[in-house]
């Protein structure tokens, strides 16, 4: 029978008196426990007095050179940030500087006629001129087809050639800027590198090449002329090349012909030089257009474009007319008689371009069948 400390399978290895009795011999009692003092020694007395720290007090000059370190390390930063912006400055492979506008160089020929001017109703006139068979307005100016570049792909072919024909209806085409009216919608066309030159041919017009307001548009002398008929005869071309990695080329070549009478009061004024026009008739007045338009990639992002050059050649019109502001034709019944250029002193450097006249050929004016005498 077990002891009752013992396990209920009894003594381990068959030792009488159990696990107790071993360790009988060293049991404290309990005041000896309460009485036992505990002592935790460091770390360094643990490690001995023999030790070696592994981390040493840092003394001042030391500090001193840590500094200094310090104050090397910022001068290396600077002097490589410095070298970074200078290889910027000076790399050969920097963007290009944008391209400033050119101003526009502009001329303008009048045409005078051989006889004196037909007259009869518009519909009479244009039906029975060369422009019998032109569209009306903006449907005369007909894109191309249209094919991608080097650098510009065919929506920015497209677009380029939209802006230029924009241009075309507004400065060509517009009844309001046909008669003087508010020009912005061909001022919101231009870069803004060519708006103050415009301003100034608009302002103080100058037949020297450079501000002719009729280099910019077409626009009748509304004191003398007023439209017979609003609709346009338009026909011409137009194309679209690459100039450079960063523009297009747009040219247009375009003649307008439009009909137009005296307006009420001009009669007795332009009777002085031309005799008098025929009352109640109309007569057509050809304009033709030769454009040389720049598209940057700028310009096709702010919807603009550049007139680089301008060749107008307007008839009838009398050779001292000096059409620089506005062109005053002759109307039905007028001629232009004996009225010639003056003549051109090549000596003058004065002049970007003489004043130049060209004759009006027979078979460019119209052969109405019920002519207005």
């Amino acid at each position: 029978m077990t002891g009752p400390g013992d396990p209920p399978e009894g003594t381990p290895h068959g030792a009488q008196g159990g696990g107790e009795d071993e360790y009988r011999s060293v049991v404290f009692d309990e005041s000896f426990v309460r009485a036992a003092r505990l002592q935790e020694f460091s770390a360094d007395e643990r490690l001995g007095e023999h030790h070696t720290p592994a981390v040493r007090a840092r003394h001042a000059w030391r500090r001193l050179g840590g500094s200094r370190q310090a104050v090397l390390l910022v001068l290396l930063i600077v002097l490589a940030f410095g070298t970074a912006v200078y290889m910027g400055v000076r790399h050969p492979y920097k963007a290009p500087e944008p391209v400033l506008a050119q101003p526009l160089r502009s001329a303008v020929v009048p045409l005078a006629p051989s006889g004196a001017v037909p007259g009869a109703t518009p519909e009479d006139l244009f039906a029975h001129s060369p422009a019998a068979d032109y569209r009306v307005g903006a449907a005369g100016i007909n894109l191309p087809a249209v094919t991608r570049t080097e650098h510009f792909s065919d929506d920015q072919v497209y677009s380029a050639l939209t802006i230029a024909k924009e241009y075309l209806v507004h400065s060509s085409v517009d009844p309001a800027t046909l008669t003087g009216g508010s020009v912005r919608p061909v001022r919101l066309l231009l870069d803004t590198g060519q708006l103050d030159q415009f301003d100034r041919s608009l302002a103080h017009p100058d037949d020297n090449g450079r501000y002719a307001a009729t280099g910019w548009l077409v626009r009748f002398d509304p004191r003398l002329t007023q439209l017979a008929d609003r609709n346009v005869r338009v026909d011409g071309v137009l194309a679209a090349s690459e100039l450079s990695p960063d523009a297009l080329d747009v040219t247009a070549d375009y003649t307008f012909v439009y009909a137009v009478r005296p307006a009420p009061g001009a009669q007795d004024a332009s009777a002085r030089h031309a005799g008098k026009a025929t009352p109640g008739a109309a007569s057509l007045v050809t304009v033709r257009r030769e454009l040389h338009l720049r598209v940057g990639r700028d310009d096709l992002a702010d919807h603009r474009l550049e007139v680089l050059q301008s060749n107008m050649q307007a008839g009838p019109l009398a050779c001292s007319s000096r059409p620089a502001d506005a062109l005053r034709p002759l109307f039905a019944g007028q001629h232009a008689g004996l009225d010639r250029p003056a003549g051109t002193d090549p000596f003058a450097r004065d002049r970007v371009s003489p004043s130049l006249c060209g004759e009006l050929a027979p078979s460019a004016q119209p052969k109405p069948s019920h002519p207005i005498r």
